[in-house]
């Protein structure tokens, strides 16, 4: 694997970033933010909703979009059910939703993640950068070969010159 084909090595802060990324996305109330939102939650500030941005959309094994690409997600809590209240900041059952009026409905997101859960995230995290980083290394054993060759060739010409 490449710098140019793996996003974890464009940046050296970037596991850094998606670790942080998964924390705040993992645990907030709402599991779906505008870019600047979710900025102001894991940077606190809210002027880098463009970097959090290429973040999440270099890193689609945990993030997504929604359809307007204006607002961004875990996707391991897009796979959840709408049933947390965010205002009551509980679990509803399936009944409970369903008597929910259409305006306390939209209090309603994905329950955020378990701390096991988080650490799994973390985990897969940690394991794309090292593969990155073992591939990264991995792409460049010919130059020391090259350098011992290089040297050898040197001292080859330099034989054959100091004979002439």
């Amino acid at each position: 694997m490449s710098k140019a084909t793996s996003p974890y090595l464009d940046n050296p802060n970037r596991l850094a970033d998606v670790i942080a990324a998964i924390q705040a996305m993992a645990t907030y109330r709402h599991h779906m933010c505008a870019f600047s939102r979710w900025a102001d939650r894991i940077s606190a500030d809210e002027s880098k909703g463009d970097y959090w941005k290429k973040i999440f959309e270099e890193h689609p094994e945990f993030f997504r979009l929604d359809t307007t690409r204006e607002m961004a997600s875990l996707v391991w809590r897009r796979q959840l059910p709408k049933r947390f209240h965010v205002d009551q900041e509980k679990h509803l059952s399936k009944l409970e939703y369903e008597d929910l009026s259409a305006e306390e409905k939209k209090k309603v997101s994905r329950d955020p993640l378990t701390p096991d859960d988080v650490k799994t995230l973390i985990d897969t995290a940690i394991n794309l950068h090292s593969r990155a980083l073992e591939g990264q290394r991995d792409s460049k054993w010919w130059i020391p070969l090259a350098s011992s060759v290089g040297g050898l060739l040197g001292a080859i010409i330099g034989v054959v010159l100091k004979q002439h």
